[in-house]
């Protein structure tokens, strides 16, 4: 399986000190060079990504599509849409609302932060998620909306 990750969901997840789920529901991820360069204005997470010998770093060869995307995303967005078409991706992890929007319309399956909570609690590698969720918001300053909150804790049982 081949999965991209944007920069939210790993700098989140380190946060929350679970970046170890990507590796269980997923086994490596690649980020594209430009999230590892924004992962580095937090020098202790660069370093924690560095040591961690499952995820991969790549660049993007489509130049052309990433200048296009820069024009109303942010390179990390950009280029992770543009590595998932060019390793024809099975799953892009991303959270920004504009970024979804952009990789959807290519046709690229995706996922955020939320979806890979639940995913983690369905296959039994998290006992709940509301006690990471209320972390994500109160601790870390994730937003989620409360009716958002409440349909994530629907489908977990919670």
């Amino acid at each position: 399986m081949i999965v991209i990750s944007d920069t939210s969901v790993i700098t989140n997840l380190i946060q929350l000190d679970e970046l170890k789920l990507l590796h269980q529901l997923f086994g490596d991820i690649i980020i594209p060079s430009s999230v590892f360069e924004e992962l580095e204005k937090l020098p202790e997470q660069a370093e924690y990504v560095r040591q961690v010998e499952w995820v991969e770093i790549q660049k993007v060869s489509d130049q052309e599509l990433f200048e296009k995307l820069l024009e109303t995303l942010d390179p990390g967005e950009s280029e992770s849409i543009v590595l998932a078409l060019e390793l024809k991706a099975d799953l892009l992890l991303i959270d920004e609302k504009k970024g979804r929007k952009v990789a959807t319309e290519y046709g690229i399956n995706i996922t955020g932060l939320l979806g890979i909570l639940i995913e983690a609690k369905e296959s039994g590698f998290i006992k709940k998620v509301k006690p990471i969720l209320d972390q994500l918001i109160y601790e870390v300053g994730f937003r989620i909306s409360p009716k958002l909150y409440q349909e994530i804790l629907e489908i977990v049982n919670e």
